[in-house]
């Protein structure tokens, strides 16, 4: 089979490559149906596409990697170019993307209408081809070639397959398989193909970690330039070069770095139509790199005033914020906050608690840690705003095993406070820890009755995931459980403590609470190759006090209030439908 795979790339280099270059093949031939663009039609690439598509064509280019914001139109450029090598150079061609969901989406949502649409593909893939092998969702045949799509998270999907022309899509959200780096063994399943083609694309995360700014350093490292209108001196727009009136969005405006004059958001346009890349390693040869932000998209929600909107409304909280600079700026976020001081967040307490909540506090949700010999609480309220108010800690003494722990944590979880508006707030969600193999049982024993009231038995998993979602499990249970993200929760958490005011303390917190809090710090590790950014304990600290707020976080994503109804029940004296139970108890080794 290599030799064949051989004589055939050997032939490929003998055949002149296609008149066109890619990008002009792609206007030429690709059609965008309803549902698929909000423009349908023959695709009409953006000037800072054209010399990326061909450099995906460009036959003495072996990689090519994009380091890349949201609104550049990078999907339809992947697929178009996808659709290019099935009908100009027909190759075992393999497309990876972070899950099976994203493989899925991508294969229902942008590939089959896309080839449908355009008829060169369309044809290409109208013939026949013999043998056992079928056309699934993941897989398409034509002749001379094949199309896979599969997902990073399972290692046998990359052992089957030898590929000429390999893509990868958003690589920053792959975590390394018990195989190892995903990347690199769908790199190593092109290494029968001298002529092999390999392209990575990714909105960057962490800097530290980051897989696309890893291969973006090898690159030649291109960024795209526009000239000033004013001095015509070209110059890459960066966002530290935004401009605009304090308060006044819609005058938002770039200030050129060589004569300093400040350029409206009409000159775009133009601008752009006649910037250029510029390869600032131009002594790399063979791996050509592009960075670009969204300040240069055409499309209308990608104005500078429209950015500059949403720049105002992420600064307020760092992971918001984080969110901006990675998919906006295409610029990878850095560790900054990793490591805390619990003394200094300790000095930040306020005069607030259960028993005095804050007026902000209009919904509140637990975390619930599961050890052997107590059940370990802690409530989160939550404003308009998001800001999170820690509104205390409990601890329930008890063995796992025994009835009568359980059925104090129920009556705690049905306790309502006196809120300051009028009426009463009560738990609106809980996650409790299930992850423990020995007390999984007795969790799913007590949520399973308790769904309607979003009482939810919850396992922690690291890696890139949602915040929470369902297990897709099929074993029975009498409840479902819910894996939570951990790692993003964390990340989220260190994020906005390194703002004061985002995460409030109340004065009922006792240090250790804090000393518990603080009991992690993240740092890079390389996992089977990969450099993976991971959360490790700090020696000689419990961790009870950070998996409660991870698992109270976690409970929040499934709380949907409108807020100014519910503030205006409280204002009415409504929600105060129950009692509030007695016989709660404080841990006096947390307050030791």
């Amino acid at each position: 089979m290599e030799i064949e795979q051989v004589l055939a790339s050997a032939l490929r280099a003998l055949i002149p490559p296609p008149r066109l270059r890619l990008s002009e093949w792609i206007e030429s031939e690709i059609v965008l149906p309803e549902g698929v663009s909000a423009q349908p039609g023959p695709v009409q690439l953006w000037p800072f596409q054209r010399e990326i598509a061909d450099a995906i064509g460009d036959a003495s280019i072996e990689r090519v990697t994009l380091v890349k914001p949201v609104r550049v139109g990078f999907t339809t450029l992947l697929t178009s170019a996808v659709a290019s090598f099935v009908a100009n150079e027909p190759a075992p061609i393999l497309c990876l993307l972070p899950a099976e969901a994203d493989c899925r989406d991508y294969m229902v949502s942008d590939v089959e209408p896309i080839f449908a649409s355009s008829p060169a593909v369309a044809k290409a893939l109208a013939y026949e081809v013999d043998g056992d092998d079928r056309n699934t969702l993941m897989s398409r045949r034509f002749p001379g070639g094949s199309l896979k799509v599969v997902a990073a998270k399972a290692a046998r999907n990359l052992r089957r397959h030898n590929v000429r022309v390999l893509f990868m899509d958003e690589v920053d959200g792959m975590d390394p398989t018990s195989e190892g780096s995903p990347i690199l063994l769908a790199e190593k399943r092109t290494l029968s193909f001298p002529d092999r083609k390999i392209v990575m694309g990714s909105t960057p995360v962490h800097s530290e970690s980051s897989n696309v700014l890893r291969a973006f350093a090898e690159s030649d490292a291109r960024i795209f330039e526009v000239p000033c209108p004013e001095c015509g001196a070209f110059s890459e727009i960066l966002w530290g070069a935004i401009r605009w009136d304090e308060g006044k969005p819609e005058t938002a405006r770039w200030q050129c770095p060589h004569c300093s004059e400040e350029i409206a958001e009409r000159h775009k346009l133009k601008m752009v139509a006649q910037g250029q890349w510029r390869a600032t390693r131009p002594e790399v040869k063979g791996h050509a790199g592009f960075q670009l932000n969204a300040l240069v998209s055409l499309h209308a929600n990608a104005s500078w005033p429209q950015l500059v909107r949403e720049f105002l409304s992420a600064r307020k909280d760092p992971v918001t914020l984080q969110t901006f600079v990675n998919t906006i700026l295409g610029q990878g976020w850095s560790g900054a906050g990793d490591e805390l001081d619990e003394a200094e967040l300790a000095g930040r307490n306020e005069a607030f608690g259960l028993e005095s909540l804050p007026e902000e506090v209009l919904t509140i949700a637990a975390g619930i840690d599961t050890q052997h010999d107590r059940l370990e609480c802690t409530f989160i309220g939550s404003a308009k705003d998001e800001t999170a108010f820690i509104l205390g800690h409990k601890v329930i003494w008890g063995n796992w095993d025994h009835d009568e722990t359980w059925s104090e944590l129920d009556g705690l979880l049905k306790t309502r406070w006196k809120h300051p508006l009028g009426g009463s707030l009560g738990i609106d969600a809980a996650v409790i820890d299930a992850g423990d193999g020995v007390t999984m049982e007795a969790v799913m024993s007590f949520c399973g009755p308790r769904q309607r009231r979003r009482i939810m038995a919850g396992k922690g998993v690291s890696g890139t995931r949602p915040f929470i979602e369902p297990s897709q499990s099929r074993k029975k249970s009498v409840a479902r459980l819910w894996l939570i993200g951990v790692d993003g929760i964390k990340t989220a958490i260190m994020a906005r403590l390194t703002r004061a005011g985002s995460i409030r303390f109340s004065g009922d917190l006792p240090p250790v609470w804090y000393e518990q809090l603080t009991s992690e710090r993240a740092v890079t590790r390389y996992v089977r190759g990969q450099p993976q950014r991971r959360f490790e304990r700090v020696p000689g600290r419990r961790a009870e006090a950070l998996d409660c707020v991870v698992y109270a976080i976690a409970a929040r994503q499934v709380v949907h209030v409108n807020f100014e109804e519910r503030e205006a029940q409280l204002r009415a004296g409504g929600l105060q439908d129950q009692v509030k139970p007695k016989n709660v108890y404080r841990s006096k080794w947390l307050t030791g």
